[in-house]
């Protein structure tokens, strides 16, 4: 069969990625040879992990879970913040044949009932912060059989964590094996959707495209310490830490995002390498401090598209940078869909969100034809890749492809003549103004360049006679005294006419956003209800 020339085709380096391995199998041998090298540092409390030892908790844990009753195709739950334990638990869960579920601890109840009723967990791990937050709801749902927490704390009917990775001191890889799966077919774990515009759905990635994840070419340097603060319950933490362990390198790791500990941290522990959301660059570019943070080489953001003004405002802010890398990814496709790499830095060739990943193929299809498009031509962006999803739970999925197999990211954007993408912004999330597609993204980019204004976000809202306007919800700098037309005029200096901020300007403490840095439109949609109802 022919190449369409309208398509971007990833190269097809993964052909070797096995078809029926347990994705815990491949981890634990890229662990065990990494020995007693330093795999993990909490920034905060200077703890630290080897790899040797990580591995030895995954398996010392598999082998309790078994002995308890656990088998395969049961899923078992994770309901914490991120802890040194987490990534033993992650891999000891995976290795029994069990399905791994990974949940956001700063749920609210009924948040927590929706994705727990979606993967029905017999057991959920929980910190003892996350425990005491949410017993009450998580005693309530019969199909939870048992509480283990991290730690050597025991709360009221709670199993100690400590207690299951200390069952054989000396364990060796050479004396342990993972239950056997379908790595193509079984599930590995369930993650859940942002839930950016709708309640999240739980997604189901196989063994044999989690392992195809963590074997694409790896855009960091292994020698580098890695800086996170991504939570592991979000497909980009879990996986993108994941990629770092397979790789050698070390991760150190802060519970959340606190600007000054932060800037601490890379001067403390000499950081080469930092993964982030582009809300955390802006702060970091916008903060005064005297830390040294010469030793940071590589900015790695996800999540949304960097603006150009905020690369250069990175550049500045870290004096021996070798690279600002962007990539595009989901959760239905197990992170990566195209990135840039380190060679593209080399080749001077960095634009947008890189090329497409290895064992990918891209397309941009209009929007009304469905029919595929050439390069620079905006338009919604599909994917087939050996990473997708095996579905979501209990949906049906058959209106998530089209009739060739690629799924419909609801993403619109295009690519350039280099075969470069480029994001533009939800389909979902356009603005319907006069017959005019108005991008959110693009309106908060410009209101970012504002000096006076620290956060922004942009929905539309009804109108009569043009469909819809856009209006701004704005958190402003620390003693800026911006007025509302201030803001719209100087985004009419700055867009044509369909762009400018018909539906007002609203002020506000903060912008909702996902933990990966992803704005709650949907929140700010209500919010823009309450506004116009008063």
């Amino acid at each position: 069969m022919l190449r369409n020339p309208n398509y971007l085709y990833g190269e097809d380096s993964l052909l070797q990625v096995p078809a029926h391995g347990n994705f815990a199998k491949y981890v634990l041998q890229k662990l065990w040879i990494c020995e007693d090298q330093l795999a993990l540092i909490n920034g905060k409390t200077h703890e630290q992990l080897t790899y040797r030892q990580m591995a030895k908790d995954a398996m010392n844990l598999a082998v309790s879970l078994v002995r308890m009753g656990v088998r395969k195709g049961d899923t078992i739950g994770i309901c914490a913040e991120n802890r040194q334990e987490y990534f033993s638990a992650c891999i000891g869960i995976i290795s029994t044949g069990a399905v791994l579920t990974c949940i956001n601890p700063g749920y609210v109840d009924g948040e927590l009932k929706h994705v727990l009723n979606i993967s029905k967990p017999k057991i959920i791990f929980c910190s003892p912060a996350s425990y005491k937050s949410h017993s009450k709801t998580l005693q309530s749902l019969p199909f939870i059989e048992k509480f283990i927490l991290f730690g050597r704390e025991k709360q009221n009917n709670t199993l100690s964590y400590e207690e299951f990775v200390e069952s054989t001191k000396d364990i060796s890889l050479d004396d342990f094996d993972v239950i056997d799966v379908t790595g193509q077919i079984d599930t590995a774990v369930v993650v859940y959707s942002s839930g950016t515009t709708g309640l999240p759905k739980g997604v189901m990635l196989t063994h044999f495209g989690s392992i195809a994840s963590c074997e694409m070419s790896y855009s960091m340097d292994p020698k580098e310490p890695v800086l996170l603060i991504n939570p592991w319950y979000h497909v980009m933490g879990l996986f993108g830490s994941i990629r770092v362990f397979v790789n050698g390198g070390i991760i150190v790791h802060l519970p959340k995002f606190d600007i000054d500990l932060y800037m601490k941290t890379i001067e403390v522990y000499k950081i080469g390498q930092i993964t982030v959301a582009p809300p955390v660059l802006i702060a970091v570019c916008k903060f005064k401090s005297t830390y040294d943070v010469s030793s940071l080489k590589i900015v790695y953001s996800g999540a949304a598209p960097l603006k150009d003004d905020t690369i250069a405002a990175v550049r500045d802010r870290f004096p021996n940078l070798k690279a600002v890398l962007q990539g595009y990814g989901m959760t239905e496709i197990t992170l990566c869909g195209s990135r840039h790499t380190l060679e593209d830095v080399l080749k001077d060739k960095v634009a947008g969100v890189g090329h497409v990943a290895p064992g990918t193929v891209i397309k941009i299809v209009d929007l009304e034809s469905r029919k595929s498009v050439g390069h620079d031509q905006v338009g919604e962006i599909c994917i087939k890749t050996i990473t997708i999803m095996k579905g979501y739970v209990d949906k049906d999925n058959s209106e998530d492809f089209d009739d060739e197999g690629f799924f419909k990211t609801g993403d619109i954007g295009y690519y350039d003549q280099d075969k470069n993408l480029f994001i533009v912004d939800r389909l979902k999330e356009l603005i319907k103004y006069k017959g005019f597609q108005v991008a959110p993204a693009e309106l908060e980019g410009v209101l970012l360049e504002h000096p006076g204004i620290k956060d922004a976000g942009v929905v539309g809202i009804p109108h009569e006679s043009a469909g819809e306007v856009p209006r701004a919800f704005v958190v402003l700098q620390p003693g800026s005294s911006l007025t509302e037309e201030e803001i719209k005029a100087f985004i009419a200096t700055k867009l044509s006419n369909p762009k400018h901020i018909r539906g007002g300007v609203k002020f506000v403490a903060e912008i909702p956003k996902t933990p990966s840095g992803k704005i709650l439109r949907k929140l700010l949609r209500e919010m823009a209800k309450v506004k116009s109802h008063l």
